[in-house]
């Protein structure tokens, strides 16, 4: 009798470690289908010094390229995505563009074996950023100093300028003409005078 209690017991041992067995290998297969994100470098809310060159993201299983989605932005929401991204294996990497300081989001969404996508973020700080080099800007010119207006009243005759031969008195010509008459007239007179003389002395002589 004992020995068959004691058969009986171990039978029921045996289908109760198979049934949980059973039990624990079917919930393990949907979970190993499902992926999940296992971290990051940087890590989530990180404090970096200066921005890192990439961003490496890790799941528990192999990532698709095909069925995942990623997107950086930086300070005031601006692209901050270097390149696309570099998938190997089960890693994302992530080229990162070098910007401000401040906070830094990648954003991802990666599809799973199962059909049940997962999404997330990674947040970190960069507390000394590269600032863009200032463009030089140009001094105003001076506006040009207005010309002076062209003069349209009468031009002022230059001091000494000689006078127009239009002017109807030429001091030149009244005094020249005086002379040139003067002295023929005072040859004439004296040449008749001694024509005169010479005539008289003639009839006395007679």
């Amino acid at each position: 009798m004992g020995g068959r209690v004691a058969r009986v017991t171990r039978e029921w041992l045996v289908v109760f470690g198979v049934a949980l067995g059973v039990s624990l290998m079917f919930p393990a297969a949907p979970a190993a289908a499902h992926n999940s994100f296992t971290g990051s470098t940087p890590a989530k809310g990180a404090r970096v010094t200066t921005a890192p060159a990439q961003v490496e993201l890790r799941f528990l299983a192999k990532v698709n390229a095909d069925n995942t989605t990623i997107t950086v932005t930086g300070p005031g929401d601006a692209p901050a995505a270097g390149g696309p991204p570099r998938f190997a294996g089960s890693r994302v990497l992530v080229p990162l563009a070098a910007g401000p300081a401040g906070e830094y989001v990648v954003a991802y969404r990666v599809g799973s074996a199962d059909g049940h996508p997962i999404k997330g973020e990674v947040r970190f700080t960069v507390t000394r950023g590269t600032t863009p080099a200032a463009t030089p800007q140009l001094a105003p010119s001076s506006p040009a100093a207005p010309s002076a207006p062209a003069t349209t009243g009468p031009a002022t005759p230059a001091t000494g300028a000689a006078p127009s031969s239009a002017d109807p008195v030429a001091t030149g010509a009244s005094t020249g003409d005086g002379s040139r008459w003067r002295w023929p007239l005072v040859a004439v007179a004296v040449l008749a005078v001694l024509a005169a003389a010479v005539f008289v002395r003639r009839r006395r002589a007679r």
